[in-house]
C-alpha cells in the first residue's frame, strides 16, 4: 500500500491473511452441511455513498475528507481529496473499519483504514447487524469476479452493477456450530487485518512528517 520496508511488511502479512482468510471461507463452503440459502443483500446492507461535491464544508467548518475511488485504491485521504461537510448522515460516513465496495468503474473491495470521512457516490459502505462483518465481507469477495464481469459487459456506459446483481447472488447461511467454528477462527483475523491498515497508515503519516521536516 505505502512504500517504505515497514509497511512493505505489514502489507505482505496483511495479504497473506487475507488468502489464509479466504482459503477458510472456500473450504468452508465446500464443506458446509447447510442447506439454507438467501440473496447477499439480505446478509448485508449495501449503502451508496452521495454526490459529495453537493455537500461542501459550510461556515468554515473544516469537514471531512471524501473517499472516492482513487482513495480506495490508495487506502487513504491525501492533501489533494476533496472535502465535504460533516453535517451528513452516518450511514455516508467511514471509518477505520468499515467494508467499502466500488460498485462502478473498476469493481474493488477493501477494509478502509483511512479515519473518518465522508463517502463518494458510486461506493458501497458494507454493514450488517445479523452477521458478523468478516462473513459479509468475504461473500462479497466471493462475488467479487462475477461482479466484475458483468460490469465489463456493459460496454456501452461505464461498467457497473445493479442492487438486482446483489439481490441475484445466493449466500450459504452457516448452522449454528459451523458459525462459531468460523467465528472463532475468522474473527481475529478480520480484526488483525484492521490493526495491520491502521499500521500501515501510522507509519505512512510518521514518514511523510519526517520528510516534510527534514527534507
Amino acid at each position: 500500500m505505502y512504500d517504505n520496508a515497514f509497511t512493505s511488511f505489514f502489507g505482505r502479512i496483511n495479504d497473506n491473511l487475507d488468502e489464509l482468510s479466504t482459503v477458510i471461507f472456500d473450504r468452508w463452503i465446500r464443506n458446509s452441511s447447510s442447506d439454507v440459502k438467501c440473496p447477499l443483500d439480505h446478509v448485508a446492507k449495501y449503502t451508496n455513498g452521495l454526490a459529495m461535491q453537493k455537500f461542501r464544508p459550510q461556515n468554515n467548518e473544516i469537514g471531512l475528507p471524501v473517499v472516492k475511488i482513487r482513495e480506495l485504491n490508495q487506502g487513504d485521504t491525501d492533501e489533494n481529496s476533496d472535502y465535504c461537510t460533516s453535517n451528513i448522515d452516518q450511514s455516508v460516513k467511514v471509518n477505520t473499519g468499515d467494508i467499502i465496495f466500488s460498485w462502478s468503474g473498476t469493481l474493488t473491495l477493501d477494509i478502509w483504514a483511512g479515519g473518518e470521512a465522508g463517502l463518494n457516490q458510486h461506493l458501497f459502505k458494507v454493514t450488517s447487524s445479523k452477521y458478523p462483518y468478516w462473513f459479509v465481507f468475504e461473500w462479497t469477495k466471493y462475488y467479487l469476479k462475477s461482479f466484475q464481469n458483468i460490469a465489463k459487459s456493459k460496454a456501452t456506459t461505464m461498467g457497473h452493477i445493479k442492487r438486482s446483481d446483489l439481490h441475484s447472488s445466493l449466500v450459504k447461511i452457516p448452522t449454528h456450530d459451523e458459525m462459531i467454528e468460523l467465528n472463532t477462527t475468522l474473527s481475529p483475523m478480520y480484526s488483525q487485518k484492521i490493526a495491520i491498515r491502521h499500521e500501515n497508515r501510522v507509519l505512512y503519516q510518521m514518514k511523510q512528517q519526517l520528510l516534510s521536516k527534514y527534507f
